[in-house]
């Protein structure tokens, strides 16, 4: 399949930016790599020239060409969907469009000798400059008139909705260096064929979780030396995972039908501190690898986003303006541990009470609605009563949503077990029963407010007609549950919008709203 000689011009980039030479994309023209038909084929080239590993047909075959050849390893069975392929660019394209048509053969697909041939083509597409632009988007003009079903991939992909602008009726577009994307968009317009050995294990990986939600973790290990924590020993520093690997996953897990991801770590707001927050890529689109661009991407997939484990850094702030828009959850997971500052220091932990309650009072200007949830340690070694009755203080002026309460453990290890003064184990269980105390009855009041109200709920499970789910407010297995009556029809999974009838000191109690299912994403 070739480009129409329209605009026969190989450009160079500047000096300063290396030798970012494109492949010329015409017939009659010389090829280089990434170049198209009607010249010496290279691996990834398009038909009518000599073949090598992974190039496409008319040519002796040889491990990894298509068919019409006299078969060799590798060859792809008979009736399998069959992908045309252009490439265009520099040869960082080229090896794009290798890993590309690499992976299209790994799964079995074949790789088409004409446009007629083929049953969808992608077009690796070069934007580095305008005759570069021009080039491509006649490629891929050429490759919807002789086709119709086109994915567009590449640089140009990358430079806003040029390409949506000149061909509205391509499938799909995505940036460069977009593997995996431009795979999910050949799966959903061109199912893979069956395989009997690697399909046994779903694109999301296996999961112990329901199929509606899922843990994300982001990254691994912590900076922070906590006196009453190992986790540093045992897990290591800081090791943010690559932006794009995460989000490749987040899709992958809301594609199989997850409803809500659940973001974890040790510390989700430290996320990128240890590569320099350095630029990576997601779809070939630039993302930094920080908390905040991270979130604004899994907002954009169509799941409810939940954060677990933020410490309250100052750039939490931005955060919560995309929860007050409504791209992730209203809801922030912030491990306080305690109120005295003494404490606090003994502990090794950030910020101090107020501190904390301004962040409070900021955070639910800004955003109303929002869930805090915390979790606090009573008894650590040489904490006064004076010292317990302040984090009760706390804990009444706060007016935390849902809230965890720990008997300070001396767990092996730990460095506050050197401290003196350690709380005998009745005092601690004593002080823990009274924070709870405490934090039921502002729990029971903060619920009674939302008797009246409608929320959105993703339902965990049916039985006898009512439903059990989580509106918003509440994380799986650590907070309350909303129980919904007269759920017939109702199935795990369901996003419904529900109408709270009753309360209790953790739970809601509600009926539907309206039959139609509420809309995936955050919750009204």
């Amino acid at each position: 399949m070739s480009v129409k000689e329209n605009r026969r011009q190989e450009s160079r980039g500047q000096e300063s930016r290396g030798q970012e030479s494109r492949g010329q994309t015409l017939n009659q023209a010389k090829a280089t790599p990434g170049s198209v038909p009607n010249a010496k084929a290279t691996p990834g080239s398009v038909p009518n020239a000599k073949a090598t590993p992974g190039s496409v047909p008319n040519a002796k075959a040889t491990p990894g060409s298509v068919p019409n050849a006299k078969a060799t390893p590798g060859s792809v069975p008979k009736g399998a969907p069959r992908v045309g392929f252009v490439s265009l660019g520099c040869p960082k394209a080229l090896v794009d469009s290798e890993a590309i048509l690499t992976q299209l053969r790994a799964e079995g697909y074949d790789i088409a000798r004409s446009y007629e041939g083929s049953d969808l083509v992608v077009v690796n597409t070069c934007g580095f400059i305008d005759a570069a632009v021009r080039e491509s988007l006649d490629a891929i003009g050429e490759a919807l008139a002789e086709n119709g079903r086109v994915i567009v991939t590449g640089c140009l992909g990358a430079k806003g909705d040029v390409v949506e602008k000149a061909h509205p009726s391509v499938l799909a577009v995505t940036g460069p260096h977009a593997k995996d994307e431009v795979m999910a968009h050949v799966h959903a317009h061109l199912p893979k064929p069956h395989d009997p050995f690697t399909d046994l294990v779903p694109p999301q990986g296996i999961k112990l979780t329901p199929r509606h939600y899922a843990y994300l973790k982001i990254s691994e290990g912590c900076n922070h030396r906590c006196t009453f924590c190992i986790i540093p020993s045992m897990r290591g520093d800081l090791a943010s995972r690559p932006v794009g690997e995460v989000m490749a996953e987040a899709e992958k897990l809301v594609a199989a039908g997850v409803k809500e991801l659940l973001v974890i770590s040790q510390d989700t707001s430290a996320y990128g501190v240890d590569v320099k927050y350095r630029t990576g890529f997601w779809g070939g689109r630039p993302l930094k690898t920080r908390m905040t661009e991270l979130c604004a991407a899994l907002g954009s997939l169509g799941a409810w986003v939940r954060l677990h484990y933020v410490y309250p850094y100052p750039h939490v702030d931005e955060v919560i303006a995309l929860m007050s828009a409504g791209r992730i959850l209203p809801y922030l997971d912030v491990p306080f541990q305690h109120a005295s500052p003494r404490i606090l220091k003994l502990m090794k932990r950030p910020a101090s009470s107020e501190k904390n309650l301004e962040r409070i009072a900021a955070w639910r200007a800004a955003c109303p609605d929002i869930t805090l949830r915390s979790t606090f340690i009573v008894g650590f070694p040489g904490e006064t009563e004076a010292e317990f009755e302040a984090l009760l203080d706390f804990l009444r002026e706060a007016r935390l949503d849902r809230v965890g309460c720990f008997a300070y453990s001396p767990v092996e290890g730990a460095k506050a077990n050197a401290l003196p003064d350690a709380i005998a184990q009745e005092v601690k269980e004593e002080r823990r029963a009274r924070f709870m105390q405490v934090q039921a009855q502002i729990s029971r009041e903060k619920l009674r407010r939302k008797v009246g109200r409608t929320l959105d709920v993703l339902v965990d499970e049916v039985s006898d007609e009512v439903a059990v789910g989580r509106s918003a407010a509440d994380a799986p297995e650590i907070d309350g549950v909303v129980r919904i009556a007269r759920a017939r029809g109702l199935v795990p999974g369901d996003i419904v919008r529900v109408e709270v009838t009753a309360s209790g000191e953790h739970d809601l109690e509600a009926r539907i709203a309206r039959r139609e299912r509420a809309p995936a994403g955050a919750p009204a």
